[in-house]
């Protein structure tokens, strides 16, 4: 784990090499971004997307234009509108309150957490005591989206036919609220017996999932 920490630090501390790497990895990240939404456009167009019932016909297929596109267009107005409210009306709406108090090196923080975002990981991650079991957890609870799809069974592309599933889902979604919540808690009882025991959870709700689908 230290040489890992090494080579992204770019030393055996933080420098001017790390600062370089993470404002590159922040400029280059949005381009990143923007060319998986034209691959995800790509095959959405290739194959079209799917109705509710998860059915492949052609008999319930639709022009994209110009059904598709006034949808579409609702949904990037209204978020659109959403984003400039909050960016010209309440600009720190989002933001920690400690980002407000003047730096003090000689004063930390009683209660240190990441973004709104990162809770959910940031309470897994602590949840476990040993640290290659902590980092172990906090890399399964992203990656296992990437690895859902290969174990997926079933042979309609909709949890309409699957109400087991259905169930699971609302449970996983209260469950990643739960952990969200847990993560902007101090580290101490009950949320980390309640940590422990979502994060449990969680990884059992993929686990069950992949197996019924």
């Amino acid at each position: 784990g230290y040489l890992i920490v090494q080579w992204i630090w770019g030393g055996y501390s933080i420098n001017t090499a790390t600062l370089n790497r993470f404002f590159s990895f922040h400029f280059i990240l949005p381009f990143l971004i923007i060319l998986f939404v034209f691959i995800h456009l790509y095959f959405l167009h290739l194959t079209g997307s799917l109705n509710p019932l998860g059915t492949d016909s052609n008999l319930y297929k639709i022009s994209f234009n110009i059904y598709f596109i006034m949808k579409d267009l609702i949904s990037l107005i209204m978020m659109m509108l959403i984003f400039i409210i909050l960016i010209l009306q309440y600009p720190y709406f989002l933001s920690d309150p400690d980002n407000f108090f003047p730096a003090n090196p000689i004063v930390t923080p009683p209660h240190i957490q990441p973004e709104w975002y990162f809770l959910f990981a940031y309470a897994i991650l602590r949840s476990i005591p040993n640290k290659l079991g902590g980092i172990t957890a906090l890399f399964l609870s992203i990656s296992i989206f990437f690895f859902m799809p290969m174990f997926k069974l079933m042979k309609m592309n909709s949890l309409q036919f699957y109400f087991i599933n259905q169930f699971m889902f609302w449970f996983f979604i209260n469950s990643f609220i739960m952990l969200s919540w847990l993560g902007s808690q101090p580290i101490e009882i009950p949320f980390m017996t309640l940590s422990q025991l979502f994060s449990f959870l969680y990884f059992l709700l993929f686990f069950f999932n992949m197996l019924m689908l």
